[in-house]
């Protein structure tokens, strides 16, 4: 193995782990509620990268329904999912959405 690896695959392996895509997707979701378009973007990149981790955009398409092409796209930094789109790709990843 290289001494250094490249950060996102890093990432990639970190958010195999449900405890480590949960709390990456909760401090996203924080962030994301600065309210600046770039901060709000934050929690759709994180969504993209855990759905990477577990399996893939295409496997999440097939657990969604959507089309892989659709979900790329409204998981990319132009994406603006409705809130339905965003419920359903929680659920099919196994994760929950709560407020407190």
């Amino acid at each position: 193995m290289a001494r250094s690896r490249k950060y996102h695959d890093f990432l990639i392996e970190q958010l195999k782990d449900h405890d480590e895509a949960v709390a990456y997707l909760n401090a996203a979701l924080e962030e994301s509620l600065k309210g600046d378009s770039e901060s709000q973007y934050l929690f759709i990149m994180a969504l993209r990268n855990v759905a990477e981790a577990q399996g893939g955009i295409g496997n999440l398409a097939k657990k969604t329904g959507m089309g892989r092409e659709s979900l790329y796209k409204t998981l990319s930094e132009k994406g603006n999912p409705k809130w339905q789109t965003l419920v359903s790709l929680v659920i099919a990843l196994g994760l929950n959405l709560r407020l407190a």
